[in-house]
């Protein structure tokens, strides 16, 4: 995480140098810089990943997306697997989040040792929740996060420096999946370590009564208008776009955690686009 860390025997804080090296595991510096853009209200791009290749955040990684959100939550994706994406985004300038199965103490300790820079909480609906999600990724004594000997603390390393900057830096991302989460949207942007929250339109339109439309009757409009309030309460929104034209319409709606789609929407997209070309497009029987 830290420039400079002295490699010592893990947990043994002695400041006697070994050996002086370079490493920053938390990237600090990309971190200010998205936090800096949605401050200033510009957009930030990313990815959402759901299949195993780390060769994927390593493309988002060399097209200079600002952040990937690993998804641990739906599809297949195992720990081993999540860890070598981790690893494909270190040193780079793209934040690297996981979106975990649930709120949960254990999940988010076990996500930020392998060396996230924060993590995505889904089905938040209570302002409790969320400070709950906050305190697990944060060190004692504003959190509960336990202190290990892995990746985020060079293997037990650079202990002092991480634990000393790791609750200022990391991100706590929840997602609105709900039409019960409108009324405590104010609370929950007050809270500290709050600085972008995310919906689901599929599940926030299925709480409506519209499972499986992406945005069921009144939805879109209910949408806009949380959007519009987490605005005015100073902190941003984001979502999931569904094609390159909703990504501009929800750019200039004010939407500024964008994502350009997952990995496997937007390989599907050129592979309907690819059989359209030569009249073969068809839709899975």
């Amino acid at each position: 995480m830290m420039v400079g860390c002295l490699p010592i025997p893990p947990f043994h804080y002695s400041t006697t140098p070994i050996l002086q090296f370079s490493i920053e595991n938390m990237k600090t510096q990309a971190l200010k810089r998205f936090r800096a853009k949605l401050a200033n209200d510009q957009p930030v791009y990313g990815l959402w990943v759901t299949l195993e290749s780390a060769s994927i955040t390593e493309m988002a990684v060399a097209l200079g997306l600002d952040w990937v959100v690993v998804d641990a939550e739906h599809g297949h994706l195992d720990w081993k697997e999540i860890n070598e994406h981790v690893r494909a985004g270190l040193r780079s300038d793209t934040v690297v989040l996981v979106r975990l199965a649930e709120r949960s103490t254990s999940l988010t300790k076990r996500a930020l040792d392998i060396g996230v820079d924060g993590v995505v909480i889904p089905q938040v609906e209570t302002v409790e929740q969320l400070e709950e999600a906050i305190r697990d990724s944060r060190y004692p004594p504003e959190g509960r996060r336990g202190i290990g000997g892995e990746r985020a603390t060079t293997w037990g390393q650079c202990v002092v420096q991480h634990t000393a900057e790791a609750n200022e830096h990391v991100l706590v991302v929840p997602i609105i999946e709900n039409i019960a989460v409108i009324d405590h949207v104010p609370r929950m942007c007050e809270l500290d370590g709050v600085d972008v929250l995310f919906f689901g339109p599929n599940d926030f339109s299925a709480s409506a009564g519209y499972r499986g439309q992406w945005e069921g009757p009144g939805v879109a409009e209910q949408i806009l208008q949380v959007k519009d309030l987490i605005h005015t309460m100073g902190k941003r929104c984001g979502l999931l776009t569904t094609s390159m034209e909703n990504l501009v319409e929800r750019r200039d709606q004010g939407f500024r955690m964008l994502g350009l789609g997952s990995d496997s929407g937007l390989l599907l997209r050129s592979i309907h686009q690819a059989l359209r070309a030569v009249g073969r497009d068809s839709m899975p029987q």
